[in-house]
C-alpha cells in the first residue's frame, strides 16, 4: 500500500467499554472505519449512539477497550504518552464541543499555542494564527479573550485552531453547534476545502443539510455502525428513516 492509499484514519475492530460489572456500558461496539486523504466522513446517529466517543478515541484522547486506531500507520496505542501528544499536535486537529479555549490567552494566541509547543517562532505561529482567523472570517478576534467573544465567535476560534498547521486529520464534534446557518455553512466550506486540498476529517453532526458536505456518512446506534452511504442525495433520507426507526441507547 502506497502512502496516498494509506488512511490517514483507520479504526480496527474498535471497542469501548465504561465500567464494570451492572455499571458496565458498552460505548463502542466492533467499530470498522477509515478515512482516506481528501475524505469527508460525516458520524451521525442518535444521542447516545457513541458518536463522540469515536471521536475520542480516533484523536487518542481516550483508549479503547479494544481493537487498534491508526493514524497515518501509526498505532496510537503502542505510543508513549508523550509520544501520542506530539501526533496529536501535529498531526490532529480537534474541534471540541466545549471549545476548549485558554480563558488567560487570545484568540490568536489559543491558535499559535499547539504549533509553538512543536518549536515553531511565536512570530511564525502568529502569522499562522492571523491565516486562520482570516480564513473563518474572524481576523478581528486576534486580540479578543474568550471571555469577551459570543459562543459562535468562540466555536469559530476553536475551529481555526484545529485546522492552524499540516493538520492531516481534522475530528469536529458538532463543529456549527453555536453558530447560524450562513456562519455554519462558511466553517463547513473551510473544512471541504481543507479535505479536498488532502487532509481527511471526520465530523459528528445531527443536522442531514451538513452531513450534505460529506463524502460518506455513517450511522452509528448503541456503539455499532450500522449504515454506510457515499450517496450524499441519499444521507437525508437515511438519516430521517434511522432516527425515526431508533430512539436512544449507551453511551455518547
Amino acid at each position: 500500500m502506497t502512502q496516498a492509499d494509506r488512511p490517514v484514519l483507520h479504526l480496527e475492530s474498535v471497542s469501548r467499554v465504561h465500567g464494570h460489572g451492572a455499571a458496565e456500558v458498552h460505548a463502542l461496539r466492533g467499530v470498522d472505519l477509515k478515512v482516506h486523504p481528501g475524505e469527508l466522513v460525516a458520524v451521525m446517529g442518535p444521542s447516545g449512539s457513541g458518536k463522540s466517543t469515536l471521536l475520542t478515541l480516533a484523536g487518542g484522547l481516550d483508549t479503547p477497550t479494544g481493537g487498534r486506531v491508526l493514524v497515518e500507520g501509526v498505532v496510537l496505542g503502542d505510543l508513549s504518552r508523550k509520544k501520542q501528544a506530539q501526533v496529536r499536535r501535529r498531526a490532529v486537529g480537534y474541534v471540541f464541543q466545549d471549545y476548549n479555549l485558554i480563558p488567560a490567552l487570545t484568540a490568536a494566541e489559543n491558535i499559535a499555542l499547539p504549533r509553538e509547543l512543536d518549536g515553531v517562532s511565536a512570530r511564525a505561529a502568529r502569522r499562522e494564527a492571523l491565516a486562520a482567523l482570516e480564513e473563518l472570517g474572524i481576523a478581528e478576534l486576534a486580540d479578543r479573550f474568550p471571555d469577551d467573544m459570543s459562543g459562535g465567535q468562540q466555536q469559530r476560534v476553536a475551529i481555526a485552531r484545529a485546522l492552524i498547521g499540516d493538520r492531516r486529520l481534522v475530528l469536529a464534534d458538532e463543529p456549527t453547534g453555536a453558530l447560524d446557518s450562513t456562519t455554519g455553512e462558511t466553517v463547513l466550506s473551510v473544512l471541504r476545502a481543507r479535505c479536498d486540498a488532502g487532509a481527511a476529517a471526520m465530523m459528528v453532526t445531527h443536522e442531514a443539510r451538513h452531513a450534505a458536505w460529506a463524502d460518506r456518512v455513517v450511522f452509528l446506534r448503541d456503539g455499532r455502525m450500522v449504515d454506510e452511504t457515499a450517496n450524499q442525495t441519499a444521507a437525508g433520507l437515511l438519516v430521517t428513516a434511522a432516527t425515526n426507526s431508533v430512539k436512544g441507547g449507551g453511551a455518547e
